[in-house]
């Protein structure tokens, strides 16, 4: 079966960030809630989290069962989100009006894996 590009483009967009995990995880560690336990762990597991569900979006069998894995990743990112508005030192110098559009943005993707679930 073939997808729309669009589709493709979602999975080539998660392969890419999981990827980043492992290139630049400093950048993931500066902005890791201070309650989460080993950050190192957290970042490379949600980094193969990210690779395995946009392979499985490419997968007619696993695609459904890898968007209910985008969404439920994406609301634990949330976590994320929120915890870089509680300050200075956890925005990481990111201004706070971009902190607040990514919540949005955030929501945007949820509803974009949501939208494919109705593609068989």
């Amino acid at each position: 079966m073939v997808f729309p590009w669009h589709l493709y483009a979602m999975a080539f967009m998660y392969i890419f960030a999981g990827l980043m995990h492992f290139i630049k995880p400093k950048a993931y560690l500066r902005i890791m809630p201070r309650y989460l336990p080993q950050h190192k762990l957290l970042i490379a597991l949600s980094g193969v989290s990210e690779i395995v569900l946009g392979i499985g979006l490419c997968i007619p069998i696993l695609k459904n069962t890898s968007i209910y894995g985008i969404i439920v990743m994406l609301s634990l990112f949330l976590l994320v989100h929120f915890y870089m508005l509680s300050g200075e030192k956890a925005a990481v110098g990111i201004p706070k009006w971009i902190l607040l559009l990514r919540i949005p943005l955030q929501l945007g993707l949820v509803y974009w894996a949501y939208w494919y679930l109705q593609i068989n």
